[in-house]
Formats: structure tokens, C-alpha cells, sequence
């Protein structure tokens, strides 16, 4: 660590001007200096990653070194403070943790099909941009010049490709296939509801793509490439749906014969990476959700639960004339099976966990005696631990309220290159946003939230992770697509809204 003054002696690179890989490689330029994912010096690349990896690595790293300057000089002249505040939290929509959230309410309301085709191209979009950010394992671009703005742990991840911008594009397109039907065949939107939700739609896609590059975390060859997979995974999905519908609707058993050998052979593939990042956890808990909503419905066609008890309307729904005490009536109810849905859905996820954490270890440990376990880098084999202490394991929806401590604002380290009232003190002070960011709150010492976005990196990971998790988002889709709709129709508050 260099000494606090030796950052304010470092040149950056004037406008229109590209620096050298060499110069970039070098622990003394400024490009070097960022501590996220693929920055370690080349040799570690290239000794460990096989050659043709490392050769795509290389050419992707041209294109960050040539494109960072230029993200650079857009900043400058773009940033204000309001374009930060919408920037920075539009982009919390193209989380993981929000499709989370909002996926399950379209089974509780009846939208089956439409909740399993969302699942299975963002969980697809997800899992494959994930696979290559571990593949090739290029960085994000260089900071400084850039300066990043990150709300949570996304930039402890590799750059390329940008998952937002896979997830943005496929949603926005799956929902415009949705809303042009509806416009088209069934007439049952009207012109003006048509061309108001494409424009939403577009500003959506447009928001969170050209985000990722007004943040700085990502480039333009990032952001182009995201955009390409997610419409090639939405054009896949419109290929296949038909025939994927039907096959889950036909109750075979080659159903979960087949989902559930390839969900854990998916899980299996994924590259190592050389650097220690959530990429493969996000992957995992995708997959996991697609074998467990496709799994939902194929065990409702398989026990043969009658099609008319998903169809049950909510009491207070039918009818051409609300009464308010009908309105009351159904309010009452959206908003009970809302909350206990959720609260269901988070109550298996802690038991789940906590009983996994406790039982799988020993069966690994027992496993081991008989033959050799997969092993994946940076999680600790059974062999070497007792069980899992509580305080590790796997945060992967963190609470609404932890997300003012969770956000970034930064360089390198949250401590350079102050931009648009964005204010910083040193690393041991305290770090204030007076307007920049327009969030008038004190965010403690600047070594304290470095701490909280790079637990990912210094956290200890077990084997006894992988398989948690893959149970815990399998459970989470079968409780979404199955359990609760089910629950709600045999209770009488029914299932689909009206």
C-alpha cells in the first residue's frame, strides 16, 4: 500500500490518449491500483487460466484499456447530481435481489405461465452471463479514471459481460412479447395502454444498459455484448416455450429426470475463476430456481390437482361494479398473501439453511472416505472443517434497510477522484455525501464500508455452500410455483386476481 500522498503524485492519462497493457501491468501505474476482480498482475492470469482463456482475457483487456478513458471523459461531462441518484437506484432494479422479491407475486396471483417464462430467461441470463464473467475473467473498467457507483457487492464481480444489461434486455423484451399479444390477438389493451407500456419498456432497458456505463461499471463492449445475450436467451425461450409448456404439462417423469441431472451438472461446469467472487453463487441459486418452478409444475400435471383450483378468483374480484367493501375485502387478502408468502418463503430459506449447514458437512466428511468429492477453489472441503459457523454461509437477499449501508461511491476504494459534490475524506475518516448523491446520511469511516462490500472477498467459503444453496432455491421455486398458490385456493382467498 502505497503511502496517502502517492495516489496525488500518480498521472492519469489526458483525454485521447490509450495507455500500454505493459504500463497498465505495472504495480506503479494507476490502472493498477483498483483491488476489484481481474486486476491481479497478468502473470497470475496467464499461468492459470488454460491458453485459450487467457487469449480471449487479453483481447478483452485491450478493449477495457482502450475504453476506460472514454467512460472517463463521459463522466466528466455528464454527472450531476440527479443523474447519480437515478442511475445508481434504477440500477437496483436489474438486481438479483429484486427479481427475487417480485418473481414469486406472479404465482400467487395466478400468472403462471408467465412467472415460469420471467424465471427461466432472467435465471438463464444470470447463470450464462455469470458462466463467462468466470470464464474469461476480464475486469471492470479501470478506476481511476473512472469513478464507480455501486449500491451492494456488483463490483466484486468480473465485468464482462453486464448481467443488468442481459436481465434488462430479456425482461423488457419477454414483457413487450406479453403486452403486444395482448394488444395484437386479444384486444385487450388499448392503443394508448400499448404505446405507454413500450415506452415504459424502452426507458427501462435504456435506464439500466446506459447506466452501467454512466456508473463506470461497465464498458461499452460489456453493455453490448449483455444486451446481445439477453435478446438471444428471450429469442431461445420464444423457440421453445411451446414445446417446454407442454413437455411440463405431460406429468413424465423424464420431467425431473432430466431438470434435476442437468440443474447439478450446470452447477458442476461452471468455470473457476481466478479471482474470488460471487459470480458462481449467483449462477447456482438461478439455476436452482428453474428446477424448482419447473419442477412445480410439472408435479401439479403429475399428482393431478384440477387445473380449476389455480383458477379460483380472489373473493371481491368478480364482478363489473366494485362496492367498497369489496375493494376492502380484496385488498385485505393481496396484501395477507403478499406478506405471508414471503414470510413463508424466508422462513424456509433460514430453516433450510440452518439444517443444511448441520447435516451435509458429516456426509461429505463420509462421502470422502469413498471416493473423491468435487472440489472448486476458494471453498473449504469437510475434510478441513467442523461445521459451518453461523456467521458465514450465504446472504443472497440482503434487507431493504441495509441498503443505505451497502452503497459505494467510488474510485479505488471509495476515496479518489471526487466528483459533483460527492465529498470524501481519507480512509480513516468519516465519509459524508452532502449533495452528490442527495442522501444527507453520515456512512461511518471509509474503512468500515470498504469492509461491508468486500466481506465477499475476505469471507471463508465451505463445500457444504453449494449444495445449501442449490436445496434452499429449489425450495424457493416450488413454494412459489406450488405450495402457496395451492395454500391460497384451499383456504378461499383464491388465486388469480379477478
Amino acid at each position: 500500500m502505497p503511502p496517502p500522498n502517492a495516489r496525488a503524485n500518480l498521472k492519469i492519462p489526458t483525454p485521447g490518449t490509450t495507455p500500454s497493457l505493459d504500463a497498465i501491468a505495472s504495480q506503479d501505474h494507476p490502472l493498477a491500483r483498483d483491488s476489484t476482480p481481474g486486476q491481479l498482475p497478468e502473470e497470475v492470469y496467464n499461468s492459470t487460466l488454460p491458453w485459450w482463456r487467457a487469449a480471449i482475457r487479453a483481447h478483452l483487456l485491450k478493449a477495457v484499456a482502450r475504453e476506460s478513458p472514454i467512460l472517463a471523459r463521459m463522466q466528466g461531462h455528464l454527472r450531476s447530481p440527479w443523474l447519480d441518484n437515478y442511475f445508481l437506484y434504477t440500477s437496483s432494479l436489474g438486481t438479483h435481489t429484486f427479481f427475487m422479491i417480485a418473481l414469486p407475486l406472479l404465482f400467487f396471483f395466478g400468472y403462471g405461465e408467465i412467472g415460469r417464462g420471467l424465471v427461466v430467461v432472467l435465471a438463464s441470463g444470470v447463470y450464462f452471463s455469470s458462466f463467462i464473467k468466470d470464464l474469461v475473467c476480464s475486469p471492470r473498467p479501470f478506476a481511476p479514471p473512472v469513478n464507480r457507483l455501486t449500491i451492494g457487492n456488483h463490483h466484486l464481480e468480473y465485468g464482462f459481460p453486464s448481467t443488468h444489461s442481459t436481465n434488462s434486455v430479456s425482461m423488457a423484451l419477454f414483457i413487450f412479447s406479453q403486452v403486444h399479444r395482448a394488444y395484437s390477438e386479444d384486444s385487450s389493451i388499448s392503443d394508448v395502454g400499448y404505446w405507454i407500456s413500450c415506452t415504459v419498456l424502452a426507458i427501462y432497458a435504456i435506464s439500466i444498459v446506459f447506466g452501467r456505463l454512466y456508473t463506470g461499471m461497465h464498458s461499452f463492449t460489456d453493455c453490448g455484448v449483455g444486451v446481445a445475450l439477453g435478446a438471444a436467451i428471450w429469442a431461445a425461450y420464444v423457440m421453445m416455450s411451446d414445446q417446454l409448456e407442454r413437455w411440463l404439462d405431460s406429468g413424465s417423469w423424464s420431467v425431473p429426470l432430466t431438470l434435476v441431472p442437468a440443474c447439478l451438472l450446470l452447477v458442476h461446469c461452471h468455470p473457476q475463476p481466478v479471482d474470488d467472487c460471487p459470480c458462481f453463487e449467483d449462477a447456482i441459486a438461478f439455476v436452482s430456481v428453474i428446477l424448482g418452478v419447473l419442477s412445480a409444475r410439472w408435479h401439479l400435471a403429475y399428482a393431478g390437482f384440477d387445473e380449476r383450483l389455480l383458477d379460483t378468483v380472489m373473493p371481491g374480484g368478480l364482478g363489473e361494479g366494485w362496492e367498497w367493501e369489496w375493494k376492502v375485502q380484496w385488498c385485505s387478502l393481496a396484501g395477507a398473501k403478499v406478506g405471508i408468502g414471503i414470510l413463508i418463503i424466508f422462513v424456509w430459506r433460514l430453516l433450510a439453511k440452518a439444517v443444511l449447514r448441520v447435516v451435509l458437512p458429516p456426509v461429505f466428511r463420509l462421502l470422502a472416505l469413498c471416493f473423491d468429492l468435487p472440489h472448486r477453489r476458494f471453498y473449504t472441503p469437510a475434510t478441513d472443517y467442523g461445521n459451518v459457523p453461523l456467521q458465514n454461509g450465504l446472504h443472497p437477499i440482503p434487507s431493504m434497510i441495509d441498503l443505505p449501508g451497502l452503497l459505494e461511491v467510488s474510485g479505488v476504494n471509495g476515496d479518489e477522484y471526487p466528483r459533483d459534490g460527492i465529498r470524501r475524506r481519507g480512509r480513516n475518516e468519516a465519509v459524508k455525501s452532502d449533495g452528490g448523491l442527495g442522501l444527507g446520511l453520515e456512512m461511518g469511516s471509509s474503512s468500515e464500508t470498504e469492509k461491508s462490500s468486500a466481506g465477499w472477498a475476505t469471507g471463508k467459503h465451505y463445500d457444504a455452500d453449494v449444495l445449501t444453496k442449490v436445496v434452499v432455491y429449489t425450495g424457493i421455486g416450488l413454494l412459489s410455483a406450488e405450495a402457496m398458490p395451492v395454500l391460497f385456493s384451499i383456504m378461499g382467498w383464491g388465486v388469480k386476481p379477478w
